[in-house]
């Protein structure tokens, strides 16, 4: 079979050779815009899957402490019917796990030293089926959890800022105080520190304690859990799971996925995604407009050859598919190596990173500030897609006006000083 001349012309056009100091000027601007083109695609899928990994990663530890669908009676009052809600939250296929809870805050004191925390009273024989740092505590410190005995489990972050260690005690400060002829007292109970965990996220680190669900239903006088959390199959269906058992369950509850329980962090996970992509994109945008100086270069030296293809009965589409051809050529050359360059970096970032970090003799992600140790990465097709339809589609933007100029040369102008 036969290739088509504008092909064989345009191929012959991107790899020209030095025969001449113009051909040679040419063929480096050429490559430099396949050389931009290709670190700009990559730049953006690398940001992009590292952003990702970051994403993966601070998410995973959050649904290590939360669960993905949390149904709670409203105003923090205890369930009214908790056995009824729990068999009919267990009949939806994508249930796993249930546990009830109390949820409420209170503050925490020891000494000089006070803090405030979300107390969240638990059932240590359920938890562990709804969170992993519950199965991960459930042979160790969550064990101790006792009815009656009081004990507390505190983050690592918050019993360092109390100052205290295992077996410490520490005052529980009630919001409700009780009400005595000398007025409103405060409602004290003293606890007893039964363990230290790490989540590896701050914000439940720094504020959040776990005691038994029939102590805290002593200290906030309550009846009975406020609420029962779930754990799902797929956590990417927490908001249609949520859904189908807002008109499953019967009376007034509030029910919330883990999506709206941290709405305000992915929304600005997701805006800083959109502004990196926008930003990288120019990056390539520019490298895909520096064809239009490169083509107009060619254009203008190639008016001979032109003049003469328009003589042997070339029409003007074909000359101006010809340099098409020539800026396709290296936006899809500059696109595909990016892309190789690119999914090469970011499936085999945990391996350069640490090498790069003996090599300068720096740490890149202390432990201490950002709590993992290694550079994350998740290259998504969703992202890498659409990176390369932009890069082809920007290259091929650029060659219209030097093509369309091309196949408006005359062939008697362009001959008339050959």
């Amino acid at each position: 079979m036969q290739t088509p001349y504008e092909l064989t012309l345009g191929w012959r056009y991107t790899r020209a050779g030095r025969a001449s100091r113009r051909n040679g000027f040419i063929s480096f601007i050429s490559g430099v815009s396949m050389l931009g083109i290709a670190l700009g695609v990559a730049a953006l899928i690398i940001v992009l899957s590292v952003m990702n990994g970051f994403q993966k990663e601070v998410r995973d530890r959050m649904l290590g402490v939360v669960s993905h669908i949390e149904i709670s009676a409203p105003g923090g009052a205890a369930l009214p019917d908790m056995r009824r809600t729990v068999a009919e939250v267990a009949k939806h296929p994508q249930v796993l796990g249930a546990a009830p809870y109390i949820g409420a805050q209170a503050l925490l004191a020891r000494g000089e030293d006070m803090k405030g925390a979300i107390i969240r009273g638990i059932l240590p024989e359920y938890e562990p089926a709804v969170t992993e740092l519950a199965a991960q505590l459930a042979s160790g410190p969550l064990g101790r959890l006792k009815a009656g005995e009081f004990g507390i489990l505190l983050g690592n972050e918050l019993a360092l800022s109390l100052g205290v260690r295992e077996g410490d005690p520490v005052t529980l400060i009630a919001p409700s105080g009780q009400v005595t002829p000398a007025g409103v007292v405060p409602r004290l109970k003293q606890m007893t520190v039964v363990g230290i965990f790490e989540s590896g996220h701050y914000e439940y680190d720094a504020g959040l304690a776990m005691i038994h669900q029939e102590d805290a239903a002593r200290i906030f006088r309550l009846e009975g859990p406020t609420g029962i959390r779930l754990r799902l199959k797929d956590l990417h269906q927490a908001r249609s799971v949520a859904a189908d058992l807002a008109g499953m369950l019967s009376g007034d509850l509030l029910i919330r996925d883990w999506t709206r329980q941290n709405r305000t962090w992915f929304a600005a996970v997701q805006l800083e995604k959109r502004m990196m992509f926008i930003i990288l994109t120019l990056i390539v945008a520019v490298a895909a407009f520096n064809l239009v100086s490169t083509l107009v270069m060619t254009v203008t030296d190639k008016r001979a050859d032109i003049a003469i293809l328009r003589t042997l009965g070339a029409s003007p589409r074909s000359i101006m598919a010809v340099f098409v051809v020539q800026g396709a050529m290296v936006g899809v050359i500059g696109t595909l190596a990016g892309l190789l360059l690119g999914l090469g970096v970011a499936f085999n970032i945990d391996t350069i990173v640490p090498a790069l970090e003996r090599l300068f003799g720096a740490a890149f992600l202390p432990r201490d500030v950002y709590l993992i140790s290694r550079m994350p990465s998740e290259p998504l097709a969703a992202d890498i897609v659409p990176i390369a339809v932009i890069s082809l589609v920007l290259a091929f933007a650029a060659t219209l006006y030097p093509s369309w100029r091309a196949s408006r040369v005359n062939p008697a102008e362009a001959l008339r000083y050959e």
